[in-house]
């Protein structure tokens, strides 16, 4: 597939230049693998897991069911826990991919100075696109406020955002965020991205087996309007379906409330009541506006087919 070459393909040695976003709770080892066997690169989410011996665990079974690269993504957002022993798990099992989300890589990156493993960076903003590259990172993800879960403080789109950063920096970009068909993923490289991440629309699959079909039922009713950011108040806006549960956390962050007071509200606890057990009314999940182009929930490999499908018939377009 010599036409879908870039250099995110090479860095990652994989087919096509498509990355499965890190999807708290959901991306383990099925999801993974299936990613990684349609030829993009699926990852597994390390802090959603309990332990560090449970990354090991699910490390080895997504090595069980594909001998394709995958990523580990580690969430190191500001109540994170400590992610060092669950990264050191990742490097005992020599895992090609690593990826960062929601903090400063740096303390990160110190921990893997002389280990040979690719280091993604998620950003949603130019100036954290440049300190990631001289931090190391080997490419960077940039997220727009279109996007799903944790978002950047600016409001600023995909559209604007990935050309912006690509001018800036020099090493490979990735565009995050609205992204959900062949359509996005030519529109992503026209941009001057060299690859995408999708979380949403990798929910609505087969093989994220861990979705409650509630959820995504949810993704599939819903349209780009469902969706509506939280947490704004508290400087870490993200982006979920809108409902019952996220209503009750604006209406509070309307009355300036605390992080006490919302910490049980948005708590992964309330987002696994939701996605996990499928109880809506005492919980909420995360969401992009990409769900407005959700309409049925294939297998990853069906998806990865009819992505390239169109892809190829708008470059054919173009020619």
């Amino acid at each position: 597939m010599k036409n879908w070459e870039t250099r995110v393909t090479k860095l990652l040695n994989i087919t096509y230049p498509i990355i499965q976003g890190g999807l708290a709770h959901l991306a383990y080892s099925e999801l993974a693998a299936a990613v990684s066997n349609a030829g993009g690169l699926g990852q597994i989410t390390a802090m959603s897991l309990p332990n560090p011996e449970s990354l090991r665990e699910e490390i080895r079974k997504v090595k069980t069911l594909t001998n394709k690269p995958f990523g580990v993504n580690f969430a190191i957002g500001q109540h994170g826990r400590p992610f060092k022993e669950f990264l050191t798990v990742a490097v005992e099992e020599e895992v090609p991919v690593v990826s960062v989300t929601g903090g400063n890589p740096a303390p990160f990156f110190d921990e893997l100075k002389g280990v040979n493993v690719k280091k993604l960076v998620l950003v949603a903003a130019r100036r954290q696109a440049v300190k990631a590259e001289q931090l190391g990172a080997d490419a960077v993800m940039v997220v727009g406020q279109e996007g799903g879960g944790h978002l950047g403080r600016d409001d600023v789109s995909t559209f604007v955002l990935v050309p912006q950063v690509v001018d800036s920096v020099s090493i490979p970009v990735i565009a995050s965020g609205g992204i959900g068909d062949g359509r996005g993923l030519m529109a992503a490289l026209s941009l001057g991205a060299e690859g995408v991440e999708m979380g949403t629309r990798f929910i609505a699959t087969k093989e994220c087996v861990h979705a409650h079909e509630s959820y995504k039922k949810a993704l599939i009713d819903g349209d780009e309007r469902s969706t509506v950011v939280i947490k704004r108040t508290l400087g870490a806006p993200a982006r979920a379906i809108r409902n019952d549960w996220t209503e009750k956390i604006l209406a509070l962050e309307a009355q300036n409330a605390t992080y006490e007071d919302l910490k049980d509200y948005i708590s992964g606890t309330a987002n696994k009541r939701w996605i996990h057990e499928g109880n809506e009314q005492e919980g909420f999940g995360w969401a992009g506006q990409v769900m407005g182009l959700i309409k049925d929930v294939p297998t990853v490999d069906e998806l990865f087919k009819r992505m390239i499908k169109e892809a190829e018939e708008i470059r054919q377009k173009w020619h």
